[in-house]
């Protein structure tokens, strides 16, 4: 169920980018008829009207997720309120202005933020944020976890830079499969491939003590 509702919006923003992309004239007009109120103009074109629809969807789906955590009293965690502060900023900026430019810069602006993040952390405050968000499930040397977020300012600085590629080099279309199946199985990648670095410097758990055979006189 949780990771059901963590990429819920994620795949309401790929299936309705794409099909409005497949029905540029249907969505144009279905965006003007009903959102046209949102746009400056009142008129959304079929350039931009997939990323709108997109970005109206994924919008509302991100404020009822972090409803249902709040009403629930579920802790929500700051990549979410990062990424809800954006869909709404940026996400409004491009229904507004009808110009997907914006949300095209959500993904990597959340990215950089984050790799901005661990970098403060680490060197203007000598905290090691990594550390801090999962040190209570490993335990590692210093110089070890300094490397680890090191490589994961790099990964995040990468993605930012990968996704403004894919977002100005292709289709619109391409760039909602990109976002939804892509950043996604590269995340999966790297974290496998953490996994794998991670191993060789874990400590061997400690050998249960073996109870003592029973003598028998």
């Amino acid at each position: 169920m949780k990771i059901l509702l963590d990429f819920l919006p994620l795949l309401l923003f790929f299936a309705v980018g794409k099909y409005a992309d497949a029905h540029v004239d249907w969505a144009a007009s279905f965006a003007t008829d009903h959102f046209g109120f949102l746009v400056s103009g009142g008129v959304v074109g079929t350039e931009e009207a997939s990323a709108l629809l997109a970005t109206l969807v994924v919008i509302v789906a991100t404020g009822l997720q972090v409803a249902y955590l709040l009403a629930r009293r579920k802790k929500i965690d700051m990549m979410l309120w990062m990424t809800f502060v954006l869909v709404v900023v940026l996400g409004g900026a491009t229904i507004w202005f009808h110009n997907a430019n914006f949300i095209k810069w959500k993904p990597s602006v959340l990215y950089w933020g984050m790799g901005l993040a661990f970098w403060v952390s680490q060197t203007i405050f000598r905290k090691n944020l990594l550390q801090t968000l999962i040190g209570e499930q490993l335990e590692l040397p210093p110089t070890i976890w300094q490397r680890l977020n090191f490589i994961w300012i790099a990964f995040f600085a990468f993605m930012g830079l990968l996704n403004l590629y894919v977002a100005y080099s292709f289709s619109m279309s391409t760039w909602f499969t990109f976002k939804a199946f892509g950043a996604t199985a590269l995340m999966l990648l790297f974290m496998l491939a953490q996994g794998f670095y991670l191993s060789r410097h874990l400590k061997p758990e400690s050998d249960a003590p073996t109870p003592a055979r029973e003598t028998r006189p």
